[in-house]
């Protein structure tokens, strides 16, 4: 009697954290960068860390979100670095976006190894290798419960994958625009060089750009202050900080209007 009674309970609970995600978030964006898919001292792809990446994103779908990733790919070719060796700008932006696409099927690869569903779909297309990107056929697979990897940055140079994802997140009508870093949110300075840096857990877009956070560069803070699409912070390296951000929990740094 006592297992069955706890079974109920925890079926229950649950059902509740089921419900609680979905009223918190329907639909998210979540940012990967290259660096997110390796290990902290190195640059070559890390598959059991986008592995379990995977399992965080798994888990968060199951509670009911639906879920769209924005990937970066200065882990393999930084186009800015690129162009500053001599590459064209306008060239080296583009060899950027065709990274992207290789930390966009990496992650497929490890989403589909769960059963999970994913498309991956590209701002530049790579035709027979990954689709083109449209807002249609990106709603349309959310909504049918698939992942989707949306790789290209926003198919123009000059624009970084942060900008991407803040577009992205606006076109989709995602709830918010979760970002993965290094550190565990905003702060006055980097924590790494200097230990006694202020964290911040709450920001005002314009605090942001005002004091030169670098919290992500100016022109995606500005298309998510315009759209109030709020922005979450936050460590990706922790283990579940990638379910706990998409589910909504209190995580990072919280980007937006005051309430």
């Amino acid at each position: 009697m006592a297992k069955t009674l706890r079974l109920v309970v925890l079926q229950d609970l649950r059902l509740e954290n089921r419900i609680i995600a979905i009223k918190k978030h329907k639909r998210v964006l979540l940012k990967i960068s290259g660096e997110g898919f390796c290990s902290e001292s190195s640059s070559v792809i890390d598959i059991p860390k986008c592995d379990l990446i995977a399992k965080e994103i798994s888990s968060a779908r199951a509670a009911g979100v639906e879920i769209a990733v924005v990937v970066g790919g200065g882990n393999i070719i930084r186009g800015s670095k690129l162009s500053q060796s001599g590459v064209e700008r306008t060239r080296a932006d583009q060899l950027g976006m065709i990274a992207t696409s290789i930390n966009a099927i990496v992650l497929q690869d490890s989403l589909e190894k769960l059963k999970i569903p994913t498309k991956v779909l590209s701002a530049i297309e790579i035709q027979g290798i990954v689709e083109p990107y449209t807002i249609h056929k990106c709603r349309s697979f959310l909504e049918k419960g698939f992942i989707v990897v949306l790789a290209g940055g926003t198919g123009s140079p000059y624009f970084t994958t942060d900008t991407a994802a803040a577009l992205r997140a606006i076109e989709i009508g995602a709830d918010a625009f979760l970002k993965g870093t290094k550190v565990d949110g905003v702060y006055s300075d980097d924590p790494i060089v200097n230990p006694k840096a202020k964290k911040y857990n709450r920001l005002e877009y314009m605090e942001a750009l005002n004091n030169k956070l670098n919290v992500m560069d100016a022109t995606a803070i500005s298309l998510s202050m315009e759209n109030k699409l709020p922005i979450v912070v936050f460590n990706l390296r922790k283990k579940n900080n990638i379910y706990k951000a998409i589910i909504g929990s209190k995580i990072g740094t919280y980007v937006g209007c005051d309430k």
